[in-house]
């Protein structure tokens, strides 16, 4: 499961290529531009990272989705929208077994929106708080919407994607579905398959999806996922995993600091669906009994044993059911949240970053889980529950 010990100065994407026609991409909507996507082009298999000879990583051709994404993106941060210009972020992949990913991002750390004083992982939303309907029109980039071709029809019917003020990487989206609903987070099976989707529309093996439950770093109470590209291989994208029902809907991933629940999918369809009915079965237990969590969206290897090759023939949806913490506390290097326990670790400030073990982020991010005692209680329970 190891990655290679790179070291690069910088982590940035490629600009936009492929023949990505800019007056193609998006149709006009009432006042903001709709990305309408069919069922065909959602894909699962075939997409891998590219190596040169010299093993760094290349290029990757990029989906209609992603030139959409990435332009609309790019021309937000030349308008100065951003609280800050992100640029080439300092990376560094720390020694040691598990590969993480350390990126130096000080701004994040000064510049974002102190998190709302959130008390319950199924607080309510409150108008007077901040939340998206309150943004700024030209932080909106499109409406994510399916062709009425579509053959699911569920009950959130379009996703606003806006740009994430305070990025964590170039590309940093936040998926809002239904904005004007002023849906709590709390994750739902509809916003949950468009996230998915996303990822799947996508031809960037490093275009992530995820959520954070408030109590679990979530800063806004307004129902949101992010969407990033990180242009890296993350652990847990091939971290061996063993299942815990006979049936192999949820599966315990092994080898990292955090055991997490495993859920996997390798084709769109009902397949998709009956698997977000089963997450959103797990989070809304976990919501009801006050525990916290987070969950990544990745393209990865099948669950089992590390594969031998670096092709990925499915999506892994990852769930962490943590300790919750409300706020931000001050003075560690890094907050432990959804692309932290992936092994993507954006650090504060340049003193944590030069001086980052992966033995000390280990144990930062292991002060976040539950007890042993009680994630087997919890493990027992999820078991139980999707029977």
């Amino acid at each position: 499961m190891a990655v290679p010990q790179n070291i690069n100065e910088t982590s940035h994407l490629p600009p936009l290529s492929n023949g990505c026609d800019e007056q193609s991409r998006l149709s006009v909507g009432l006042g903001v531009l709709d990305f309408v996507y069919r069922q065909e082009e959602l894909r699962v298999k075939g997409i891998q990272w590219q190596t040169s000879e010299s093993g760094e990583l290349c290029p990757p051709l990029l989906s209609r989705f992603d030139c959409a994404l990435q332009s609309s993106w790019k021309q937000r941060m030349e308008q100065g929208l951003f609280r800050y210009c992100l640029g080439d972020l300092q990376t560094q992949i720390l020694p040691g077994p598990l590969g993480f990913v350390a990126q130096l991002n000080v701004e994040r750390g000064v510049q974002r929106r102190p998190p709302q004083n959130i008390q319950s992982v199924r607080q309510a939303f409150d108008p007077q708080q901040f939340h998206f309907n309150k943004i700024q029109p030209g932080e909106i980039l499109f409406h994510l919407c399916r062709d009425p071709g579509f053959p699911m029809a569920l009950q959130c019917t379009e996703v606003l994607v806006i740009i994430n003020v305070s990025p964590l990487e170039w590309g940093h989206v936040l998926f809002v579905p239904e904005p004007t609903q002023g849906l709590p987070q709390i994750l739902m099976p509809g916003p949950l398959q468009f996230g998915i989707e996303a990822v799947m529309l996508s031809t960037h093996p490093g275009f992530r999806v995820g959520f954070n439950s408030l109590g679990g770093l979530a800063s806004v109470n307004h129902l949101h996922l992010h969407g990033y590209y990180l242009a890296h291989k993350l652990p847990v994208e091939i971290a061996p995993s063993q299942p815990l029902d006979p049936s192999g809907h949820i599966h315990l991933l092994e080898g990292l600091p955090a055991p997490g629940f495993l859920f996997y999918i390798d084709e769109p369809g009902p397949k998709l669906e009956a698997l977000v009915g089963r997450v959103c079965q797990v989070t809304n237990y976990l919501a009801d009994q006050e525990i916290a969590h987070n969950l990544f969206v990745t393209r990865g290897a099948p669950p089992g044993n590390p594969p031998s090759s670096l092709t990925y023939s499915g999506i892994r949806v990852i769930l962490w059911a943590r300790k919750s913490r409300f706020g931000v506390k001050e003075g560690e290097a890094f907050n432990v949240a959804l692309c932290e326990l992936a092994g993507h670790l954006p650090v504060k400030t340049s003193q944590d970053f030069h001086s980052l073990t992966e033995t000390s982020a280990v144990n930062l991010i292991q002060q976040s889980l539950l007890p042993p005692s009680q994630f087997l209680q919890l493990q027992e329970a999820l078991v139980s529950l999707l029977k």
